[in-house]
């Protein structure tokens, strides 16, 4: 029997107030033409007063759980993508967890930025495969706006809030085709100046804000994106032609047009909510795949590719058949 890591259910969170580009024209030098033109976003949502990491993941898992018809005491592995937690200490995922009313289980945070979800996901499967975890609660969620410069347009129109969740459970059966197939991580530092976070409670002691070379960052995503995404088709033994749906990281919809050009993936093929969310970093894979399951075009048996690259670098890819 081989056991493997199942998607049961789906949850997605966003903030009350949504932000086009139009109003954003109105606080800083940018216009609703120049946003579209080079990043495909037509709003965001940002967070407000009461909203936080803690209370989008809350609110996506709750989804995900009744999407899996699953009670939060089932739940016994919590594990939280974010690089905005509500505090330095404890994890946020501890958080959700006390919301939820689950009094003992696994819960921690993963700091990987956008490409949090992924290795979240890959941590999870690993537990589930190996017998420590049987039920995990898989969250990315993010409160971008509070890191953000909001006098540089090069950044602060590029980011949203929300929030992604997926349940994941051990099922065994003889042939092993439903559930995450296969996943590959990767990470190389020697980039951090490229899209960083300028302060943190070991160096300046404060919060500090997002600060990015787009250009740079964006040569690197095409190139690292395709490649990762061959090396996952090539551990499932599949290839490009096998897929049914690539659901990217929504950074930039030109990135993700060139990774499917670059793959020979017809454009339908993709799952892009950049246009309405913008980038949400971590919470952006979840929310993308939730949005996709519940719209009808993600079904079950479909063959799905996630994948991601965020400061760090950081990147990866997750094969699943759902």
């Amino acid at each position: 029997m081989i056991r493997r890591a199942v998607v049961l259910g789906t949850g997605s969170a966003l903030p009350a107030r949504a932000v086009s580009n139009d109003e954003l024209a109105g606080q800083v030098d940018t216009s609703d033409e120049w946003i579209r033109e080079r990043t495909g976003i037509r709003t965001r949502y940002i967070a407000g007063e009461g909203e936080t990491t803690s209370t989008l993941a809350t609110g996506a898992a709750r989804q995900a759980l009744d999407a899996a018809g699953l009670e939060a005491s089932d739940i016994d592995l919590i594990i939280l993508a974010t690089a905005t937690p509500d505090q330095t200490f404890p994890a946020t995922a501890t958080k959700v967890q006390a919301d939820l009313g689950i009094a003992d289980c696994v819960a921690f945070d993963v700091a990987a930025v956008c490409s949090g979800f992924l290795y979240a996901v890959t941590v999870a499967d690993s537990m589930i495969r190996s017998g420590a975890a049987n039920r995990a609660l898989v969250i990315g969620s993010e409160t971008f706006s509070r890191i953000l410069d909001w006098e540089d347009r090069g950044t602060c129109v590029l980011f949203g809030d929300g929030a992604g969740a997926m349940v994941l459970a051990a099922e065994e059966s003889e042939n092993g085709e439903r559930g995450i197939l296969a996943a590959k991580l990767h990470a190389d530092g020697r980039h951090n100046q490229l899209l960083y976070v300028d302060g943190g409670p070991s160096t300046t002691g404060t919060v500090g804000k997002l600060r990015m070379k787009g250009q740079e960052v964006f040569r690197h995503a095409v190139v690292n994106l395709a490649s990762v995404l061959q090396e996952v088709l090539a551990l499932a033994d599949m290839t490009a032609a096998d897929i049914d749906w690539v659901v990217p990281h929504q950074a930039n919809a030109r990135i993700l047009e060139g990774t499917a050009r670059k793959l020979g993936l017809a454009r339908e093929k993709v799952v892009m909510t950049v246009d309405q969310h913008a980038n949400t970093s971590a919470a952006s894979v979840p929310l993308a795949f939730d949005l996709a399951v519940r719209d009808g075009r993600i079904k079950r048996g479909d063959v799905v590719v996630m994948e991601a690259m965020g400061g760090g670098f950081t990147w990866g890819a997750c094969l699943l058949r759902y």
